[in-house]
Formats: C-alpha cells, sequence, structure tokens
C-alpha cells in the first residue's frame, strides 16, 4: 500500500474504496456524517477520503442538490488497489482433465491482466465446493450451471456471476457398464452414486428414474475400480477422463429425457459468489474477462498452449 494511507485518512480511503467497490454507477452514496458515524471518524476525514478517492481517478462523484449525492463513474481497478483487498481465493474441482486445466489457467491469466492477485485451491465434489464457499473460506466456486442452480435453488443467498457456455465444464457425462453387451441401466443393477457430487447424483437418479436398482455409494475416484471388477454394473461418468486417459471401457449415452435436460446444463462452468460479497461481485462483472479465459481454455485443450495453474 501506498505509504500516505498507512495514516488516519489512510484508513478511511481504504474503508471507503471498499465500500464503494460494493456499489454500482449513479448509485446514492451516503451523507458524510452517516460515513463518520459508522467509521467512527471525523467528518473532516471522510471529506479528505472522498477527495482522495477523486483525486486519485477511483470514482467521480456528484452532488444534486436536495437529491443527494451519486457516483457517476467507478474504475474498480483502482479502487481494488487502494481497497488493500489483495487476493482473491476461488476454488475448483480437481485438474485432472485438460478442460480442467485450461479452466485454471484461464482464470490466472484473466485475473493477471486485471492485475488482481488470485490463489486457487483444488477440491472434488460440488457439495464440498458449497460448503467451503457458504462458510466463507473462498471468495468464489467453479462448478457447473447444474451444481450451481441447485445450490442457488436451496440457498438463495448466492449468485452467479458469470457463466462460459457449453463444454466449459466438461465435455460431457456418459453412462458406463462393466458388460458391453448391455446398452442401457437395467433393474436390478448395482449403480455408483457419489453423493458429494451434485451432478453425479443428480445425473444418476435421473438416468435410473423408473427402474429398481441399487445404489452404491462410493467416491468419484473408486468408481472406475469398482466397475472393472463387477463390484457395480453401471456409473454415471465425466467422458473427459474417458478420452485423455484413453480407457476402453464401454459407454453409452443417457437414455432419459431428464437426464438428457439436466446434462445440458451439467457441461456449462459457472462461477459462484455468496451475495453478500458484493466487492467480489463486482471484480467478475467489471474487471475480469470471460471471453479471455475461454479462449486460454481453448488454447489448452487444442495442446497451443501448456497449462499453468
Amino acid at each position: 500500500m501506498d505509504k500516505n494511507l498507512l495514516t488516519k485518512n489512510g484508513t478511511a480511503v481504504v474503508r471507503l474504496a471498499r465500500r464503494f467497490l460494493t456499489m454500482e454507477e449513479g448509485q446514492k452514496i451516503k451523507p458524510v456524517g452517516e460515513y463518520a458515524d459508522q467509521f467512527g471518524m471525523g467528518r473532516g476525514t471522510i471529506q479528505a477520503a472522498l477527495k482522495y478517492l477523486e483525486d486519485s481517478g477511483a470514482v467521480v462523484i456528484s452532488a444534486k442538490r436536495h437529491n443527494g449525492t451519486f457516483i457517476d463513474k467507478i474504475d474498480y481497478k483502482k479502487l481494488w488497489d487502494l481497497s488493500d483487498l489483495k487476493t482473491v481465493t476461488g476454488v475448483m474441482p480437481l485438474p485432472y482433465s485438460r478442460r480442467y486445466e485450461g479452466m485454471a489457467t484461464g482464470l490466472y491469466k484473466a485475473f493477471e491482466k486485471a492485475g488482481i492477485p488470485l490463489s486457487l485451491a483444488y477440491m472434488r465434489g460440488g457439495y464440498r465446493r458449497e460448503e467451503v464457499l457458504l462458510d466463507g473460506k473462498y471468495d468464489f466456486a467453479v462448478m457447473s450451471l447444474l451444481a450451481a442452480e441447485t445450490l442457488k435453488t436451496a440457498r438463495k443467498n448466492v449468485e452467479v456471476v458469470a457463466d462460459f457456455g457449453e463444454y466449459s465444464y466438461v465435455g460431457g457425462h456418459k453412462v458406463l457398464l462393466s458388460d458391453s453387451k448391455l446398452k442401457t441401466i437395467e433393474s436390478g443393477m448395482r449403480v455408483a452414486l457419489d453423493n458429494s457430487s451434485v451432478d453425479q447424483l443428480l445425473l444418476t437418479k435421473a438416468e435410473c428414474a423408473g427402474k429398481d436398482v441399487t445404489y452404491v455409494d462410493l467416491s468419484y475416484n473408486q468408481i472406475l475400480e469398482n466397475l472393472q471388477k463387477h463390484n457395480i454394473d453401471a456409473a454415471v461418468w465425466n467422458v473427459d477422463e474417458i478420452t485423455d486417459r484413453r480407457l476402453d471401457t464401454p459407454f453409452f449415452d443417457f437414455q432419459q429425457e431428464e437426464a438428457r435436460r439436466l446434462e445440458e446444463k451439467a457441461t456449462v462452468a459457472a462461477i459462484v459468489v455468496v451475495k453478500s460479497k458484493k466487492a467480489i461481485i463486482n471484480v467478475f462483472k467489471h474487471l475480469i474477462d470471460r471471453d479471455l479465459i475461454l479462449d486460454i481454455q481453448k488454447k489448452v485443450l487444442s495442446c497451443e498452449l501448456l497449462p499453468e495453474y
């Protein structure tokens, strides 16, 4: 931070910058006295901080007589630099596929372009990423649009701040069967179910609808081994792992209409943020280049670019 901000006036600048990061252009700001009361500072300190933000080009503020004072323009990058918020943290799936490697690389490149430090953690299972996001351990989570909308419907306190379109999360899901003679899931089968994965759970239940099957609780990384050992008969699986690892396990498309409908959203990567984290929401809305992330992912997928994450 600028040494000039390491003062009482500097503290006011930081706190106002953080407050304004949560706002949009055209929004009305509070009177100076209210900020002074909230921050426990003098009116003169707040006025000096407002002037500093204006002089630095972080905001343009105008008073409209009896209507109050409004933010006409916001430079979110300058506000971020003045806010002393430092690193943004995110959590996404383990980068076991080239598609996930591309997403991780794209996120790092986009944040680097925006001049904002990023730290990514990797965690398998949409429900686990949901839990750490809601606990406030990370600023955002990457998950499928299907998982994101399921979380949003259940919790109502999260926002999908970006989605990256079809096949940005996975190339698709298939039904793996232990017997190559079979073409679909049938009653009497033992079917793998990963209760930590929103997508795997919802897609499996949809594909098995109307069938009398036995669900076998397995983590995702145990499924293939159990299928090969014939401990289970069927499982829903990410097609990227099949192609990246060149597996010869037989697989088939979904047969049930509901599973095919859910699959469309399960292929879309989405960024999810808790609604109270307005500053992070605005970082994604105003500073992070979605098209750059997709371009980097495509280049990693086509082997034009080595993954960096």
